[in-house]
């Protein structure tokens, strides 16, 4: 009706006064195409309509061919176009437009209450298992493999202090007294925490002011001759 009464009119046709395209990504021209086979009285010819149509839509949106039954979800944007009242004899069921306004249902998210945020929910699943676990040498060493995995963890969270008597107490406390391990029990050495005490605010002031004094009663002596 709008651009019938902007072509009596002589209007520019912009695209705000014509209809909302139901799919933008094909276009004004498909949309004008499938008004066309609905408007055809002539079955046959609309099934032949239609079937040039689908050729067009698979050219303009050629990713589409990477989707899985690639045909049939042509076919489903071909109805939503029509507004579902294009009558053709389509090798796929009609899609249901009620599919298209519901809304997918809620994905339930997993809530976790972490004692201690920095070691992680899966640390606390251990701890849960090894404290199930019979006293002797297996519950030992599965004891001391989470203790270096919560010291791991620990230094990821911060750089700066992970202490071995913190990470023992933590294992003893999250552990409700289960599972103890002697404080002279070594654990292994983080990689790296040697490495970001470089960066340190007061190391690294230090090494700058080193350089400063080292070189500041250097003279510049341009190199080459001129």
């Amino acid at each position: 009706m709008q651009e019938r009464l902007n072509k009596e009119l002589d209007f520019q046709p912009y695209n705000s006064n014509r209809p909302n395209l139901v799919i933008p990504e094909y276009g004004r021209n498909i949309q004008r195409m499938v008004d066309h086979a609905i408007s055809l009285e002539d079955r046959e010819e609309r099934n032949k309509c239609v079937r040039a149509i689908l050729s067009v839509m698979g050219q303009l949106v050629p990713y589409l061919r990477d989707i899985e039954d690639y045909n049939h979800k042509l076919w489903d944007h071909l109805h939503i176009i029509s507004n579902f009242q294009l009558d053709v004899d389509s090798p796929y069921p009609k899609p249901d437009p009620e599919n298209l306004v519901s809304k997918p249902e809620t994905v339930p998210y997993p809530h976790n209450d972490i004692k201690v945020v920095h070691y992680g929910h899966y640390v606390e699943k251990f701890i849960e298992k090894c404290s199930a676990m019979e006293e002797g040498e297996e519950k030992q060493a599965f004891s001391l493999a989470i203790a270096n995995l919560m010291k791991y963890n620990a230094h990821n969270w911060n750089r700066n202090t992970v202490y071995d008597d913190v990470i023992l107490r933590d294992l003893n406390t999250l552990s409700k007294g289960k599972i103890t391990l002697d404080e002279g029990k070594g654990l292994n050495e983080v990689r790296g925490s040697v490495k970001f005490k470089e960066f340190e605010p007061e190391n690294y002031g230090k090494k700058f002011k080193k350089f400063n004094n080292k070189n500041k009663k250097k003279k510049f002596k341009p190199k080459g001759k001129f």
